[in-house]
């Protein structure tokens, strides 16, 4: 299409109606799958949706239906049950409404004429509660029209690449205080070509899900009994997170981090003083001891507070360096809930360097150092972003100009890229964000380097100067994983559950034939053992190649069949899912092997 369907004005998109209403000159969007056609092209596809299901259930009234990252959603009530099975009909008829190319009109109103206008309709209500007084507009279609500021293309005709992927629920306005509404998602494209991409990488991600291949090798549960996003960790499970835990730990104390633990509940004066109660108090849970008020802690940052005030502190300490595996609890909605990714429990690789403001850019660039080895270890490119003060913040302007100068300074001296998320830091400081890309090329929000000048001066710290007198240190906080539930969860469809071996549950299968061959396997497995390598014997009373199928079914790496031959010569038939090999070796040389892939991990 050689027409634009939108244009960019001031930094604001726009549709074509909005430029020609006020005769504005902007920058041209065409009709391709850059970021802003796509939003414009996926905005307009959400009403195409709306319009559908409006003629297939009459009796429909939506709520709002944004564009979202890789797609859109709508909200909406209907007395029917819509499940997977009725995107195809909604499609259908998407698919008409396309051939009968309804221009899109845009018409501007006020807000009191349009509560008129829905005054019978409870839901635009709703809405119209959400937006300020003054002008507000109304895109039609058809017979179909709702409340929407654009931007939209010029005519329904346009649309034609779209999928329909889900049914989900969503609390009206995510108050779980309120009803119930249904929410399709769905995705469109410029092309057929990307739309097929996109469809066959959704069908990847299903086989990938982290939940899926979670319950298939015995990872983690869930159990309604015990209450929602409360992961249960498995053996196998746990045996993988404690070997990431181990290398972490390790990792850490060899750059000069202190460990230190602090409790999981707090005085709720401690919350005040640090500004989470009154800054995040939505998000924690609360509890009453001894008539005192205590908060189960959303983070660990009140704790390392705490450990630095311990003993008096001089420059010549700085940095000083502490991190936890702290388990922390956050009030999540239940609709937000999903598998390890939102939980309401989980654990940080939190950490906490205490410095002076000098020595902030060269602990910011050790800490990317350390991101971007951990990165490469799990094969997973990334790129920054910095997160500036956001609405509900703590500090004046001066602090938070230092602080996102402090991590402007550290990023452009190595020549990194970085994005500028206004508005998107913690309300005690900016802060990067790690955002990791995964097999699929989808992005995940993972670790995050955040620079606070406020807490130490609300808890009033301090360490003796070179000049013998008071001064404030900055802290910084500092998370590589984020947690180690998501991380997991990333990982897991990262791989397709196909772990590194360093890491793997279970890393090494022994099948011995028969009872004559299970003494050998327990012998090889207690010299595995001793190597800090996990096995399993498979000595079910099953054929080889079912056996055999097990262990491949729970991705374990390396795969041993002991027979009348290795038992005699003291060998093992050794076969290596992850190079596709089979190999004869003896005893010693396997041991070797273990041992030499164990020291190739080392960052």
């Amino acid at each position: 299409m050689s027409e634009p369907i939108a244009f960019m004005v001031n930094g604001e998109l726009v549709d074509t109606q909005t430029a020609t209403q006020k005769q504005l000159q902007g920058t041209p969007v065409f009709y391709d799958n850059s970021a802003n056609s796509l939003e414009v092209i996926r905005h307009s596809t959400a009403h195409l949706m709306a319009h559908a299901i409006k003629q297939l259930y009459p009796e429909a009234k939506f709520f709002v239906g944004p564009v979202i990252e890789d797609g859109f959603y709508y909200d909406f009530r209907v007395s029917e049950k819509i499940n997977d099975e009725d995107l195809k009909n909604i499609e259908k008829t998407m698919q008409a409404l396309v051939k009968k190319k309804y221009p899109i009109e845009r018409i501007k109103s006020t807000k009191s004429e349009v509560l008129k206008h829905f005054a019978n309709d409870d839901l635009k209500l709703e809405v119209l509660k959400r937006i300020p007084e003054g002008a507000v507009s109304i895109y039609k279609q058809g017979d179909f029209e709702d409340i929407c500021r654009g931007p939209h293309v010029p005519n329904i005709g346009l649309l034609r690449h779209f999928k329909l992927t889900r049914v989900a629920g969503a609390y009206l306005g995510g108050d779980e205080t309120k009803e119930m509404l249904v929410r399709i998602y769905g995705t469109a494209f410029a092309d057929k070509e990307s739309l097929q991409d996109h469809i066959k990488m959704i069908e990847e991600a299903k086989k990938r899900d982290h939940r899926k291949l979670g319950n298939e090798l015995k990872l983690f549960t869930f159990d309604e009994e015990i209450g929602a996003g409360l992961p249960i960790w498995l053996p196998n499970g746990s045996r993988l997170r404690s070997k990431l835990e181990a290398l972490l730990f390790k990792a850490h104390r060899k750059r000069g981090y202190e460990p230190v633990r602090g409790p999981e509940i707090l005085n709720s004066k401690a919350w005040k003083v640090s500004g989470h109660y009154e800054n995040y108090g939505e998000n924690m849970y609360f509890t009453t001891v001894d008539d005192v008020e205590y908060g189960i802690k959303p983070m660990n940052c009140l704790g390392h507070v705490k450990v630095f005030q311990s003993d008096v502190r001089s420059y010549r300490d700085l940095p000083l360096k502490f991190f936890e595996y702290g388990v922390v609890h956050r009030h999540e909605k239940s609709g937000v809930l999903h598998g390890l990714f939102r939980v309401r429990e989980f654990t940080q690789d939190a950490a906490h360097i205490f410095c002076t403001p000098e020595q902030i850019k060269d602990n910011i660039l050790e800490i990317l150092n350390f991101v971007d080895s951990l990165m490469s270890l799990f094969d997973f490119k990334y790129e920054m972003e910095i997160s500036t003060k956001p609405e509900k913040a703590i500090g004046d302007d001066e602090v938070w100009e230092r602080a996102t100068k402090g991590l402007k300074d550290a990023l452009d001296e190595i020549g990194a890229h970085y994005q500028i998320d206004e508005g998107g830091g913690a309300f005690y400081g900016p802060k990067i964000d790690i955002k990791i890309t995964d097999a699929l090329k989808r992005k995940w929000q993972c670790g995050t380097i955040q620079v606070d000048f406020n807490l130490p001066e609300r808890f009033d710290l301090g360490y003796i100067d070179a000049k013998n007198e008071r001064s404030r240190p900055v802290m910084i906080h500092r998370a590589i994983l984020g947690s180690f539930e998501r991380f997991i969860g990333i990982l897991t469809e990262h791989t397709s559950g196909e772990f590194p071996f360093f890491i793997a549950p279970t890393q090494v299968a022994i099948i011995p034939l028969g009872e004559a061959h299970q003494a050998y396997a327990k012998e090889l497995a207690n010299k595995i053992r001793e190597l800090d390598i996990d096995s399993e014997i498979f000595m079910k009373n099953e054929s080889l190649s079912k056996r055999v199928r097990t262990a491949e079914k729970l991705r374990v790496p390396m795969i041993v069949v002991l027979g009348d031959n290795e038992v005699a010569q003291k060998t093992v038939a050794l076969r290596d899912r992850r190079v596709r090999e089979q190999s004869q070796m003896s005893q010693e040389d396997f041991i070797k092997l273990l041992k030499e892939k164990m020291s190739e991990v080392h960052f």
